[in-house]
């Protein structure tokens, strides 16, 4: 953070040591910056009161910076006229190596300026396995690990994301974490940060972080003071100073059409996962699957208008030139006007290059016509769905409330209408499974290629089976279950690709691919644990851990013996924090952090979970009390409204296909790529 003393050259750009470097690492392109629709502001412009904000996906380019959350809060604070946001992304271990050779910081890839510099560095954990990544940024950005070491000169080290519900694993490394979303949180932090910067920076970093922790809405680790059993179990988390509050809650933006963005989408400069243009059609869910924390943190459901789509929609593909457009949500054929919405942008962009997809559909919410109105006049590709579990029971327990007739009549009809590739998705490890209940995914999978066969009159159907693992999150009804350990997860996927191997009949038509349990169980250690996990982190950091979630690069052997020996001593170690059931009355670390979710509703709901009883969705039945509107003072939000998506362009015509930024062409149509339940980039703005 800069004060008065800090020296000038501080905030020059580094480029011109980083570029010597460039020829030799891979993909040099990725640190370059420069691309469409970036923004660069004088560091000063606003005056010494500016607010700058480095903003940080924990992982490479290509993954990070298609990310929605961190684009939208790209956007949000470069519209302030006293705040300046830029991008920094982790470097792979090739240039971080020549970096510390060089003397060259951790530096952003906007103006490539050192990340030391900011007032803020605002990391988006959208999973655990990114802690090691934050390390070695802050390392090479001169930033003292411990937040403990850090002065006023140091930027603010704030958390933001799906894990930020619960950061205590990372509590001795951040200054700070804002649960929720941030489209208005990182305004309200930015009014504090810039007041106190007018004031003098009074009571230095101290008072500043007291000042965030006094808005409510921002967690402060180092006012709070965690106290033991001899058990090793929670015994209290407290504040330790007066006006500190005892629990902090999330932030929910309740009106989206108010907050249109991104209005103008990055568009990388390297190629990246995601290669199109997205809007987020509606966030939060109240289907009420057990497992899925995402669905449960961003209560209640808030749809954006047909209106707002539509705007969205031509704003963007006027501000990329992208050539398809992801409508994303957790699930979203979920929203109440979506076949208007489809068949209405369908309309509109008939005749352009333009794509339209639904990266997120439940087999319940699937039918032809949605279907045929994203693939008109273009090629069908794969269609996803994700059961989840295999069995019925199963998915009793789960309430993931899809049979198997549900998903064998839904495949039915893509396979009829000219479908030849479906993808089913399912996790392994779930409470109460059983070697039967994962041994159901594969007769399900032969009765889905035996219909498919069936009704399209060809043998030419392909199925492919993906399997993750499962780990309980913090916030869901399963955040007391005990996790399912490696070896068992393990020999049951190995039981079950022996199944659909085996089978002549259908074994060649269906594609097996799965991930073993071991990265499953280190993500479980990271998201249950508590502040003791930390010195696990340092300790995986300092041998040499990187990019834990990219598979050559993990090191379980590592995270385990780290493990062993930075928990020798406290009465606690790998299997306490993950395979192990929690009791009712047992403190859980994040018990102080306010999602909204009562939680004798999440107790309950566990309890319905291991009697195997449903619950539904609140959208369309009376509520179930889960805590969220009465106590964040919010309220569901659905249509129908009754609108139309205006105006509308006569299709296929040379004023369409100007209006539009694209040459004229057919409609078409790309394969969802996430699980229903997980989708790469939805659930709102976060840190």
């Amino acid at each position: 953070m800069r004060t008065d003393t800090r020296p000038e050259e501080a905030v020059e750009s580094v480029f011109d040591r980083l570029e010597t470097l460039l020829p030799f690492v891979s993909k040099p392109i990725q640190y370059v910056g420069g691309e469409l629709n970036s923004t660069i502001k004088e560091w000063d412009f606003a005056g010494p009161e500016t607010v700058r904000w480095a903003l940080m996906y924990p992982d490479a380019y290509e993954v990070g910076l298609p990310n929605q959350g961190t684009m939208i809060l790209y956007e949000v604070l470069n519209e302030r006229p006293d705040a300046l946001a830029e991008r920094t992304y982790a470097v792979w271990p090739d240039l971080e190596k020549l970096m510390r050779e060089h003397g060259v910081p951790q530096f952003t890839v906007d103006s490539h300026r050192p990340v030391g510099a900011f007032d803020v560095l605002g990391l988006s954990f959208s999973t655990e396995l990114g802690y090691t990544n934050m390390l070695t940024a802050l390392d090479l950005a001169g930033i003292p690990l411990d937040a403990s070491e850090r002065t006023v000169d140091h930027p603010i080290v704030l958390a933001g994301g799906h894990a930020a519900f619960n950061p205590e694993p990372i509590a001795d490394f951040i200054d700070a974490a804002v649960l929720g979303d941030g489209e208005q949180a990182v305004g309200i932090i930015t009014d504090v940060i810039r007041e106190w910067k007018q004031e003098g920076c009074p009571g230095g970093r101290a008072e500043l972080l007291f000042r965030l922790s006094g808005t409510g809405g921002v967690y402060v680790p180092s006012l709070y003071d965690v106290v033991y059993a001899p058990d090793g179990r929670i015994q209290s988390v407290r504040p330790n100073r007066k006006g500190v509050p005892f629990r902090v809650s999330k932030h929910t933006v309740m009106d989206l059409d108010e907050w249109p963005y991104p209005k103008k989408p990055l568009v990388p400069v390297a190629e990246s996962v995601h290669e199109r243009m997205s809007v987020e059609i509606f966030r939060g869910c109240t289907r009420g699957c057990r497992f899925c924390q995402a669905g449960m943190i961003t209560r209640p459901v808030r749809e954006r208008t047909i209106q707002g789509i539509g705007s969205m929609v031509d704003a963007g593909l006027r501000a990329t030139g992208f050539e398809e457009v992801g409508l994303l949500s957790l699930s979203s054929a979920d929203h109440s006007e979506i076949a208007d919405v489809t068949k209405q942008l369908a309309d509109r962009y008939e005749g352009t290059n333009t794509g339209l997809s639904l990266p997120s559909t439940r087999v319940d919410a699937f039918n032809i016509d949605l279907a045929q109105e994203l693939s008109r006049n273009g090629r069908r590709s794969g269609l996803t769905f994700a059961p989840e579990g295999g069995s019925e029971r199963i998915r009793k327990v789960i309430n993931k409330m899809v049979t198997e007739d549900d998903l064998v009549r839904t495949v039915a009809a893509a396979y009829g209408a000219g479908w030849r590739q479906v993808k089913l998705y399912f996790m392994c490890g779930l409470p109460t499974e059983t070697d039967e209940d994962v041994m159901q995914i594969a007769e399900l999978a032969k009765r889905v290629i035996q219909t498919g066969r069936e009704v399209s009159g060809t043998k030419d159907i392909r199925c492919t089976v993906s399997i993750g693992g499962f780990v309980p999150k913090p916030h869901t009804p399963f955040q007391w279950a005990g996790q399912t350990s490696p070896e068992v997860v393990d020999a049951r996927l190995a039981k079950l690709r022996d199944a659909i191997r085996s089978d002549k009949r259908y074994g060649r038509a269906i594609g097996f691919r799965y991930h073993d349990g071991k990265p499953g169980q280190v993500e479980g250690l990271l998201s249950r644990g508590d502040r003791r996990v930390g010195r696990v982190i340092r300790a995986v950091w300092e041998d040499g851990g990187r990019f834990d979630g990219w598979s050559e690069h993990f090191s379980y052997d590592r995270w385990m013996a780290c493990a062993d020996k930075a928990l020798s001593g406290t009465g606690v170690d790998v299997d306490w924090y993950t395979t192990r059931e929690r009791e009712y009355g047992e403190a859980l670390p994040w018990d102080h952090l306010d999602s909204g979710l009562d939680k004798d509703w999440l107790w309950d709901d566990w309890q319905d979970a291991l009697s195997e009883d449903e619950v539904e969705d609140c959208r369309w039945t009376p509520c179930f009390d889960c805590g969220v509107c009465p106590q964040m003072n919010t309220e569901i939000q659905v249509g129908p409204t009754g609108r139309s998506l205006l105006p509308l362009t006569v299709t296929g015509s040379p004023l369409a296909a100007q209006s539009s930024g694209r040459p004229s062409a057919g409609l078409t149509t790309s394969p969802a790529e996430a699980p229903a339940d997980l989708p790469a980039s939805a659930s709102g703005p976060v840190l």
